[in-house]
């Protein structure tokens, strides 16, 4: 497996314009964010709802998505861990107010921050990286984690 710098620079190479960025740092999360909620809305029959999250495809995702991670990183492991727990909060309070209907917000929401992800990548004149690679799909949001990391000082 690569390590987190060799997924940082590949990942970088089609992000060097300052609008793209801009854009990934809002576009991102919100893409993990609705993803999160629209994977977890899809439940495995053969676990009981009170598995909750445990007992959906997002949970087996997350699963994926967290081993990725400490690989990649044990400490940037724990920064998406703690994301990502932000980002359940966020999903636990989205199922009470829209309950069933969740996941229709989300995938709104999931559509716009697409559309424009990809007039990022239009604007930068590069093809995003996930193109090449899915596993990038796991590496942008741990992209943004690593430069929040340099900031406050925090080796990975």
């Amino acid at each position: 497996m690569r390590t987190a710098d060799e997924w940082f620079d590949l990942y970088g190479e089609s992000h060097q314009n300052t609008t793209n960025k801009i854009i990934h740092w809002i576009c991102v999360p919100t893409i993990f964010f609705t993803t999160l909620v629209m994977l977890c809305s899809i439940r495995l029959g053969f676990f009981p709802e009170s598995f909750g999250i445990a007992g959906s495809v997002g949970g087996v995702v997350l699963v994926l998505a967290m081993v990725f991670y400490f690989r990649m990183s044990p400490r940037l492991f724990v920064g998406m861990a703690t994301f990502t727990f932000a980002c359940w909060l966020a999903m636990e309070l989205m199922f009470v107010f829209l309950g069933d209907q969740a996941w229709k917000a989300a995938l709104a929401l999931f559509g716009v921050a697409w559309v424009f992800q990809f007039i990022g990548h239009r604007i930068e004149g590069k093809k995003p990286s996930f193109l090449t690679d899915l596993q990038f799909l796991f590496v942008g949001p741990a992209w943004l984690m690593h430069f929040i990391y340099k900031k406050i000082g925090i080796s990975y």
